[in-house]
């Protein structure tokens, strides 16, 4: 029998990460409660059918393709600092290569 769709998920993000699934994530794991095993990142897996950020990057990616732009989101809460940001795993590495230019000239 296979996996169920959302164990499958854990395995390919914890593969994405060159982590390992946590099978007994939660309470029941002795390793950690995350998601995935990973020695730095706390991963936490959730497969559903609709998450309203997503929708929120889908309108934000439609826009981004009219000006040949990598769609970033980022959610920010009033009275706290930082932001969370929703990028596509596929952009991620581009991501990266654009943060690193933005702190070089920041430093320079």
């Amino acid at each position: 029998m296979g996996d169920k769709a959302w164990k499958k998920r854990e395995r390919n993000v914890a593969k994405y990460f060159n982590g390992e699934r946590n099978a007994l994530s939660g309470g029941n794991s002795k390793i950690t409660r995350a998601d995935v095993i990973h020695p730095r990142l706390f991963i936490e897996c959730k497969l559903r059918k609709v998450h309203s950020v997503i929708n929120l990057w889908e309108d934000t990616n439609e826009l981004a393709k009219k000006e040949n732009k990598i769609p970033v989101v980022t959610l920010c809460q009033s009275n706290r600092k930082g932001s969370w940001v929703v990028i596509h795993s596929e952009d991620l590495d581009k991501i990266i290569d654009e943060r690193s230019l933005a702190k070089s000239s920041r430093d320079s």
